[in-house]
């Protein structure tokens, strides 16, 4: 299982290197974010998210500087007192709502699900400027590896499973 999500976390990576230099550059970041939300990310922004995580301090994230994105406020939360934690898991769960909204069907906040329909629909958006095709059955497997209750798709309890490394 963990050696499947290094897998996973790498395919995501390379899909943000776009120039494939092991690096992803506050504008790759900027490009994908934009690409995978639907609406315009300032550089500006992608530039100060990227620096939350930039331990070397070079301006640019390798791929376990981009791995630390989704723990950051995790991180934080510990750090902080109690109700900076009640905060920051609302914040958490706020951002991987959004995210998986991006990859879900249409369906509502009860009825939206992760299809391998529209997993590959998303990553073949942010996939677009890479040689990289992800299949339909691919995406399957991808699917397989964390739906809790074997229905073949992802509801949003077993995204934010997924996407905690929780399994």
């Amino acid at each position: 299982m963990v050696a499947e999500a290094v897998v996973q976390a790498s395919s995501v990576f390379a899909a943000f290197d776009k120039d494939g230099d092991g690096k992803v550059s506050a504008a790759e970041l900027c490009g994908s974010m934009t690409a995978a939300l639907g609406e315009d990310v300032s550089e500006e922004e992608a530039a100060a998210i990227l620096a939350t995580v930039d331990a070397d301090g070079d301006g640019l994230l390798d791929q376990e500087e981009f791995s630390r994105l989704g723990d950051t406020a995790s991180h934080e939360g510990a750090a902080g007192g109690a109700g900076d934690e009640v905060d920051d898991d609302e914040v958490r769960r706020r951002c991987l709502k959004e995210a998986f909204a991006m990859y879900a069907t249409e369906g509502g906040d009860e009825g939206a699900r992760i299809t391998p329909a529209s997993l590959m629909r998303m990553l073949g958006k942010l996939l677009e400027s890479s040689t990289e095709k992800m299949e339909l059955e691919e995406c399957r497997a991808m699917i397989c590896r964390f739906d809790l209750d074997g229905d073949g798709v992802l509801s949003f309890d077993e995204f934010m499973v997924m996407m905690m490394g929780n399994v």
